[in-house]
């Protein structure tokens, strides 16, 4: 895919990896469809991007609700006129131990609501978008790349039980996707970001971060630009499809 006015929408791009994403692409000459449900931090980033001289406009809209969804890529399709890629970046942590036992008796369990906001956002969420984004890519007669970032916690991570299960979920559709639509020339494509500085992991405690750095052989965590820089790399590789790319400096062996 030629980035030079290909239109690409970003989900959760209003801060952290969706907004280095869409900034590395307008770079290249991308249009930019911005989609978050942080309305007073999405216009300031789409003014920002616009007094670069980018083209770009913002979408308020709830991924994991259909009608939201729906409603978001007709207005996509209606200022643009095509759509190119999308990258399903929008995602919340509700992190907690399945159970938490003290003196042998169960204290505290991992409650539903905790369970399912995750999945609403992390996996129906990526459902939903990528069925929209599909649906307006199938009568263009360009390449399109559909790429779901997902996590190198998709193996399972303690205190991750939606995550985990959520990001392992996101996978399943990049395969699945990348199988069923070949035939529209949409590729489908997943990056599995290690322990990434964002403004989510900032809010960790000081000792957690100092740990998590020391884990990863490459001894630091790594930065929203060198997942920027694989959305690029698989955007422009027309013959990469159905697998995915671990940015994570080593942290999953």
């Amino acid at each position: 895919m030629k980035l030079q006015d290909a239109v690409i929408a970003i989900t959760g791009a209003a801060q952290g990896l969706g907004s280095a994403i869409a900034e590395s692409l307008a770079e290249q000459g991308a249009k930019i469809a911005l989609i978050d449900v942080n309305q007073q931090a999405l216009a300031a980033f789409t003014n920002k991007l616009k007094d670069k001289g980018v083209t770009a406009a913002y979408y308020v809209c709830n991924v994991a609700n259909e009608t939201d969804v729906e409603q978001c890529f007709t207005a996509i399709q209606n200022d643009f006129q095509q759509l190119d890629g999308l990258i399903n970046n929008a995602g919340i942590l509700r992190d907690g131990m399945l159970l938490k036992v003290k003196d042998g008796k169960v204290s505290k369990k991992l409650e539903l609501s905790q369970w399912q906001q995750v999945i609403d956002v992390n996996l129906t969420g990526v459902f939903l978008c990528g069925r929209e984004a599909a649906a307006l890519m199938v009568s263009n007669q360009r390449p399109n790349c559909i790429i779901n970032i997902s996590s190198v916690s998709r193996a399972g991570n303690i205190g991750q039980s939606n995550y985990s299960a959520a990001k392992a979920g996101v996978v399943a559709l990049t395969t699945t996707w990348a199988k069923e639509l070949a035939r529209y020339n949409i590729r489908s494509m997943a990056i599995a970001p290690g322990f990434i500085e964002t403004e989510m992991t900032a809010s960790m405690p000081p000792e957690a971060q100092a740990h998590m750095a020391k884990i990863i052989p490459l001894g630091k965590a790594g930065q929203a630009e060198h997942i920027a820089l694989t959305v690029k790399q698989i955007l422009e590789n027309d013959y990469m499809t159905g697998r995915v790319i671990e940015v994570d400096g080593g942290l999953r062996v």
